[in-house]
């Protein structure tokens, strides 16, 4: 079996607009597919099943979505941080054998790197982590060996500190896109 695609969506994305007004995620990118799209896209096209997490006051990215055909799931305490969503993800997807942990702020990650994570964890790795470069990137798999210690987190840190206490796959890949998220309106037009 497949893991399942968490797609982490439910920040404020305050350093792009400090105002709260404008979404980041709803933004167009340079060739016209919104940052947000391109990210579910491709974890459905890899998955068997995924899903959005999503902030429960985001009524135009829950439509957006709905329209495109992904599952979204409305975390409550999202605002308390990135943690939160996470174990709210595992929650809702609690049968799955293992996740694959992406941001929704990051629409340049390729297919082939999702489907090399989720082979790894299905092929006997705990924690599965792109590498490119020398460096590791986004998005991370988890075997349900960790179920119980993702469904702790809280706060901003999400699950990086698993990353230090548990033995890590490293997977290769030829994929810079593990690196580029999108944080501020520059970002947009360094991701063409």
């Amino acid at each position: 079996m497949h893991c399942t695609g968490i797609l982490l969506a439910a920040g404020r994305g305050r350093r792009f607009d400090p105002s709260g007004l404008q979404n980041k995620l709803l933004q167009a990118l340079p060739d016209g597919d919104r940052i947000v799209m391109a990210a579910a896209r491709r974890l459905s096209q890899a998955l068997t099943t995924s899903l959005v997490v999503v902030h429960p006051d985001e009524d135009r990215l829950i439509a957006m979505l709905s329209s495109g055909g992904f599952t979204t799931s409305r975390c409550p305490d999202a605002a308390a941080g990135m943690g939160h969503s996470l174990a709210h993800g595992v929650r809702v997807s609690d049968r799955a054998p293992g996740w694959i942990i992406a941001l929704g702020d990051m629409p340049r990650v390729r297919l082939t790197t999702i489907i090399a994570l989720d082979t790894a964890i299905r092929n006997g790795a705990d924690i599965a982590v792109p590498v490119h470069d020398g460096r590791r990137g986004n998005p991370i798999g988890f075997s349900r060996e960790h179920r119980a210690a993702l469904l702790q987190m809280r706060g901003d840190l999400g699950a990086r500190h698993l990353l230090r206490e548990f033995p890590v796959t490293e997977v290769a890949v030829d994929d810079p896109g593990i690196f580029f998220d999108i944080d501020v309106m520059a970002d947009l037009y360094n991701l063409a």
